[in-house]
């Protein structure tokens, strides 16, 4: 597993255990995008947030930067966990931070394009989308508007309807970049809302999976 940690505070939990909140990996993100606009590593600190995040929920051992097969070709995803030798889950991570007029479309077709290309491969796995989306590049708020609305018309991809194409769950992070630190104006908790329903799917299709020890008082 590989992610990047520079810029960013650590925290610990109750056991000692490194936590890194949604906060800490925005800023992580906002440090690399103005060092290095186009830099793949911007992204890194909120994939480990999303692994983190997982482990927490039960579902230890995710990587980052996996190459997972599709029917057309394998492709690197942000966030993978497998089980007994096959992929379960898969994660894109995705952000606009400028022309969002132009992104948004593209972003819709390349994520129907790339999530058909894994499930017509696993028809069972779960694919979750978060987006960091800055708000300050939207001011009439039209464009994140209709991203929200397209991915929540592709979200709740189920049993027995494994539509194509479709997810299992979508989030955006709405955050205004424009001042010295990034201002979160979505729900903090809406991201690991989005991780926990992915991880309940994955358990739902596969109930082999041991469940997650008991957290003594």
């Amino acid at each position: 597993m590989r992610f990047a940690t520079r810029g960013v505070l650590n925290t610990s939990d109750a056991r000692g255990e490194h936590v890194l909140t949604l906060q800490q990996a925005l800023e992580h993100f906002h440090q690399i995008a103005k060092e290095k606009p186009t830099s793949t590593l911007r992204l890194s600190s909120l994939a480990t947030y999303c692994v983190e995040t997982l482990s927490r929920l039960g579902l230890s051992g995710a990587e980052t930067e996996v190459t997972v097969p599709g029917f057309g070709r394998p492709k690197q995803w942000d966030v993978a966990w497998q089980y007994d030798g096959k992929f379960r889950l898969a994660i894109s991570l995705k952000s606009i931070m400028r022309n969002v007029a132009g992104t948004v479309p593209n972003r819709i077709d390349d994520l129907m394009g790339e999530v058909a290309n894994l499930q017509l491969y696993s028809p069972e796995i779960v694919v979750g989308y978060l987006m960091v989306f800055d708000v300050s590049q939207d001011p009439s708020g039209e464009w994140v508007q209709q991203l929200e609305s397209r991915l929540q018309a592709l979200s709740g991809r189920s049993a027995p309807a494994w539509s194509v194409g479709m997810l299992e769950g979508a989030a955006v992070i709405r955050v205004d970049f424009s001042g010295p630190r990034p201002r979160l104006l979505s729900d903090a908790d809406g991201p690991g809302i989005m991780l926990r329903k992915l991880v309940e799917e994955v358990r739902r299709r596969n109930p082999g999976i041991p469940s997650p020890p008991r957290t003594q008082p």
